[in-house]
């Protein structure tokens, strides 16, 4: 597919054009790139102390509430992070979409790696975190969790950044939709919640959101809910993954020709 051809030919390029973008979101400011790595730390760190010690908030596990926290935490913050910036990112860049000659394909992708930077910082943050704690990472699984996240963010993203640069009212509300899903995803509660709502149940575990956040949170501990090793719930992932890329791919290439007339 174009798309594909696209990646692996600009492959430097688009690393290139990832650090810049990263770098220029913090670009007026004293400390620079650090805010990137700071403020999301910050973040998780006054989530984790009012959950833990004003709300009482518990893990659902016999694992301290740390150690089941930070790495939802560290994949949420992640993957808004990436769907965010990639949705609004033709119209970042649109100057690029302007030239003839640039692949447009690459410019969500583009964000997503400059997203990555933060994300692989957090997760280096959570390891070191949960190993403090005696749980060890589960690397091969780690890995996967890591393509998982990429393979999603990209397929998700390629309907989100063709409709907001055409209908720049939609950031405002997927940014809506994000905040709904961060609190509908079990990031700061447990699925133990929805013990006595079997339907309600199963039908959080299918939802790709919830399949990354628990993936990542079995790297160092187990949820008593194998989503990595259930069959159902990882073929689910990545239908649905592998649909949405079909789907926004067929947005993307139609409405392709707008852009440069709407930017």
């Amino acid at each position: 597919m174009e798309f594909f051809k696209d990646i692996i030919k600009n492959k430097k390029l688009i690393m290139q054009l990832g650090k810049n973008d990263f770098k220029n979101r913090f670009a007026n400011t004293s400390l620079g790139a650090i805010w990137g790595f700071l403020q999301p730390f910050i973040f998780m760190l006054t989530y984790a102390i009012v959950f833990q010690f004003i709300l009482k908030a518990g893990s659902g596990g016999d694992y301290p509430y740390a150690v089941w926290f930070f790495p939802g935490m560290t994949m949420w913050q992640w993957i808004n992070d990436s769907i965010m910036s990639a949705s609004n990112s033709i119209r970042t860049y649109s100057y690029l979409v302007k030239k003839v000659v640039f692949p447009v394909n690459i410019i969500p992708v583009i964000s997503i790696v400059a997203s990555s930077f933060v994300g692989l910082f957090l997760i280096v943050i959570a390891t070191v975190i949960c190993i403090i704690y005696g749980y060890m990472p589960n690397v091969l699984l780690l890995i996967y969790a890591i393509i998982a996240v990429y393979a999603f963010t990209i397929a998700f993203t390629r309907f989100t950044s063709a409709i907001t640069t055409v209908v720049p009212d939609f950031s405002n509300l997927l940014g809506i939709a994000m905040q709904l899903f961060f609190w509908f995803t079990p990031i700061v509660w447990n699925l133990g919640m929805l013990a006595d709502k079997p339907i309600l149940l199963k039908i959080m575990k299918c939802t790709p959101f919830t399949y990354l956040i628990t993936t990542f949170r079995q790297v160092f501990i187990d949820e008593n809910i194998v989503f990595a090793g259930n069959g159902i719930y990882t073929i689910i992932f990545w239908i649905v993954t592998i649909i949405l890329f079909i789907w926004g791919n067929s947005i993307f290439k139609r409405t392709r020709k707008d852009f440069a007339d709407v930017l």
